[in-house]
């Protein structure tokens, strides 16, 4: 008897803990989505993009550009002259996506969806993405880069159209990958008001990894140049053949 109420007593004990984390998962889900309650954070997420569309939007794609930047100097380990992460890009990316990018989703977005409302045919939905790609993501593309150039330093219309000339390309090359799966995903699964978020989170993801590749490959060729800069009075002289 002893024995068995032991064992008990043992597996009630590796339970408890058990339950306990399961419970607070729950609670935190809940919480987070609002369960079958529209009392959670992503509901009241979602009744804010439907009752303050554009006042949503710019706070989401604020944030959302200054934790990009954030992270990926934090992820390609560039710190400031001040030895931390957080430099003047920041609060300009967050005051871009703020002003700029959210604004122009809205906009350009809104425009798509209207000439495509009630429009629910496989024709309508591929000439939707068709016209996304041809035509808003190169004039989002473009602003795009014309800013980044400017919170970079640029300050002439030549410095301007150098830099969106050098990026254009590359940029759309991954917009034509991303953006007809994403807008897909969109028509198929997510309300017209939850658009510009999500196409928002999807530009956080590539931006973040493209902004990190960008900054490894300057510190990488700032360390190369430094390198050139010590060592170059012991490099052997050139024998021209």
């Amino acid at each position: 008897m002893s024995v068995k109420f032991q064992e008990e007593t043992v597996r009630m004990a590796t339970q408890a803990p058990q339950q306990h984390k399961e419970h607070l998962a729950h609670k935190i889900g809940e919480r987070l989505t609002g369960g079958n309650a529209p009392n959670g954070y992503l509901a009241a997420y979602l009744r804010q993009l439907q009752s303050n569309p554009l006042r949503t939007k710019m706070i989401t794609s604020g944030f959302l550009s200054a934790t990009q930047e954030l992270l990926a100097s934090w992820i390609a380990h560039d710190v400031s002259k001040h030895g931390h992460y957080f430099s003047s890009r920041v609060p300009k990316m967050a005051l871009y996506g703020s002003f700029i990018s959210a604004p122009l989703g809205h906009l350009l977005v809104g425009i798509l969806q209207k000439i495509f409302a009630g429009r629910t045919s496989l024709k309508a939905k591929i000439l939707q993405i068709l016209v996304s790609n041809l035509i808003i993501s190169p004039i989002q593309n473009t602003v795009y880069l014309s800013s980044m150039a400017i919170i970079a330093g640029a300050r002439t219309i030549h410095q301007v159209r150098a830099t969106v000339k050098a990026g254009f390309l590359p940029v759309m090359k991954v917009s034509w990958c991303t953006s007809p799966i994403a807008l897909a995903f969109a028509q198929k699964f997510l309300p017209e008001h939850t658009w510009v978020p999500f196409f928002n989170m999807i530009g956080f993801i590539i931006g973040t990894y493209v902004n990190t590749h960008t900054k490894k490959k300057r510190l990488e060729a700032l360390r190369r140049h430094y390198d050139q800069r010590r060592g170059g009075p012991d490099y052997p002289p050139r024998r021209d053949l």
